[in-house]
């Protein structure tokens, strides 16, 4: 980087640079840039929108100047859906650069690095508020009911405090028994951390402890309390203001499925056309990843639709609506949905979905997995609200803040499966690099998770004393933040099979330290009203520290993370009568300077601008 991030000009899509979150087709939106002094005295300042790949310029103006930056205004009229627009800068000396959402450029950029206005209907108001709580629920808690049910004959029961199998045979099979009402019972944990948001991986009948293979999508697995478990956990969530969101696998369902055992080996069946069969006894087939147990949909069938996705008989209607009236979905394996070889019903199939929950009830979340790269066109917005993803945060945060050379484990496509040695320079770059090609909608709504049930627990390869500084960038860069359960326990885990520990309730005192931390982060994001839908402007990157700023008309809350003692210079941004909210360290003219790994967060006024 050859200038620091503060001192070059700076556009996103939060409210004080873009005038509406709600943009309308042939609709008028007005764009703002901030340009910092110092930077250059610019002589032409323009958006170049691409409606139907097509140049087109605008000119801006200045509308704004304070001592520390002068603000542009331009116009653009909103051609398409996905409607892209980067700004291109020239100084009296002719020389030029381009601002795009990946950073500023001397050389002309590609379009899919432009910022993005998209039309789509609007994620629900709340979405952007959230802090996530994910569940495992055989893992989470049993309630007393749970010792009359017989194991099925596929488990191996174990006791609440028996390690978990997490390598080889018994690995699925594992089975503790939590239940929905043991969820429902320990509401108040989630409540007093200040967590809005309840995540269940699923809650279908299955033959395996984590139930990504259902049986069926008709039901609640009577092992969980059945449907009505499921009424009477969402309803007591609701009560506490927190909203519950299911997991439905719409890539694959499991091979014991009465759909998949209705039509194999029986190709007159009306469910043959539902999966992607090898042979004409449809006794071969495709499968997730190879695995057989896993039979992979086929999006071509209108029956499959109308069953699962489509219109207010579907599953994906059906659990959002009374009694169950669950919040939304977090879809399994999105990336892959109805895409095989040749054929790319992805877009259709995603679409079907938000179509059905905007016809059922339009104030639903909906969230995609997509572990790699989920910039590639999946999430401009079109039915994806947010992704849950790998690439923009839980990457290049374990690169940055793990001992290098740890295990990363479950597909987090590390260098050869372990964490390498990143700066906080590379931290920044890897985010901004994944995070570039998201609308802004989109990367509000995108989860920002230390780990998952799918990873190992990012305390097990922590360096020393930076969990505090992980903690809170999740809760602070703009995003869903996670709290897997477990880590506010302080967890560790070798893979994600470990992680899907037992949570020890009986002992929970022990933990104290580790879940106030918790408690006290997650009350910074959901306090402050810049971190919950304020832009987000780059101060510092280098090898020890990286700083940011969110900002908002009502306040801005600047962010100092680092991961060993060392100083951080934010002249101009950083007042000493900043008032402190989060951290301890001294800091005079804008020199911070930390004693070791340390997260800090100031209070700052709001920017104030002219109106619309």
């Amino acid at each position: 980087m050859t200038a620091s991030p503060a001192a070059l000009p700076h556009h996103d899509g939060s409210p004080l640079y873009v005038s509406t979150q709600t943009p309308e087709l042939g609709g008028t939106v007005a764009l703002r840039l901030r340009v910092p002094r110092g930077f250059a005295d610019l002589r032409v300042v323009r958006v170049r929108s691409n409606p139907d790949r097509e140049p087109s310029y605008a000119d801006a103006r200045v509308v704004h100047e304070t001592p520390d930056a002068v603000w542009w205004q331009a116009e653009v009229v909103v051609e398409n859906p996905v409607h892209g627009y980067r700004w291109l800068l020239e100084d009296h000396d002719a020389e030029t650069w381009w601002l795009t959402s990946k950073g500023l450029s001397s050389i002309e950029t590609r379009d899919i690095d432009d910022f993005r206005l998209v039309t789509f209907p609007a994620p629900p108001d709340w979405g952007k508020d959230l802090v996530m709580y994910q569940v495992f629920p055989d893992r989470f808690a049993r309630s007393a009911a749970a010792d009359d049910r017989e194991p099925p004959e596929w488990a191996m029961p174990a006791a609440w405090g028996d390690p978990v199998i997490h390598v080889g045979p018994g690995t699925g099979e594992q089975f503790f028994g939590g239940d929905l009402d043991g969820v429902r019972e320990h509401l108040d944990h989630l409540l007093d951390l200040g967590v809005n948001l309840l995540y269940l991986t699923p809650v279908f009948p299955a033959r395996s402890n984590h139930r990504y293979d259902a049986q069926s999508f008709d039901h609640v697995d009577p092992l969980l309390g059945g449907d009505e478990a499921l009424v009477r956990l969402v309803e007591a969530a609701h009560e506490r203001g927190i909203r519950v969101i299911g997991d439905l696998t719409t890539n694959h369902s499991g091979d014991a499925h009465e759909w998949f055992r209705a039509a194999f080996e029986n190709p007159g069946a009306a469910e043959s056309a539902f999966y992607l069969w090898l042979d004409e006894t449809q006794s071969d087939y495709v499968s997730w990843l190879g695995h057989k147990s896993l039979p992979k949909f086929n999006w071509n069938s209108s029956e499959l639709r109308e069953r699962f996705i489509e219109g207010p008989e579907s599953v994906v209607a059906r659990f959002l609506q009374p009694p169950f009236s669950f919040d939304g979905w977090r879809i399994d394996v999105a990336n892959m949905t109805g895409r095989y070889r040749d054929e790319d019903l992805n877009e259709a199939v995603r679409r079907a979905i938000r179509r059905t929950m905007v016809e059922v009830n339009p104030d639903t979340l909906l969230v995609g997995e997509s572990t790699n790269d989920a910039s590639g066109g999946d999430f401009t917005g079109d039915a994806w609200h947010g992704a849950m993803t790998y690439a923009n945060f839980t990457r290049p945060l374990w690169n940055w803040l793990s001992v290098p050379g740890s295990p990363a484990g479950g597909g987090l496509g590390m260098t050869l499966g372990r964490t390498t040695d990143y700066t906080g320079l590379e931290f920044y770059a890897a985010h901004r690099e994944f995070a570039a090609a998201l609308p802004w909608r989109t990367r509000l709504h995108t989860m920002n998770a230390l780990d998952t049930h799918d990873t190992p627990r990012f305390a097990t390869s922590a360096r020393e004393g930076v969990v505090p500084v992980a903690v809170g960038l999740s809760m602070t860069l703009p995003g869903i933040p996670v709290v897997w359960a477990g880590d506010e326990f302080g967890f560790t885990a070798a893979d994600g099979e470990e992680a899907r520990t037992p949570i020890p309730w009986d002992a929970a005192d022990a933990y104290a330290d580790h879940i106030a931390l918790y408690r006290r982060m997650i009350a910074l994001k959901r306090e402050h009203p810049a971190l919950n839908g304020g832009g987000i402007r780059w101060l510092h990157a280098s090898e020890e520290a990286v700083a940011f700023v969110r900002e908002s008309a009502d306040e801005c809350v600047l962010v100092v993370a680092t991961r060993s003692a060392t100083e951080v210079d934010l002249a101009g941004e950083l007042p000493d009568d900043a008032e402190l909210l989060e951290g301890a360290a001294p800091w005079r003219a804008g020199l911070v300077r930390t004693p070791g790994p340390s997260f800090l967060a100031w209070r700052l006024p709001g920017v104030q601008l002219p109106a619309w």
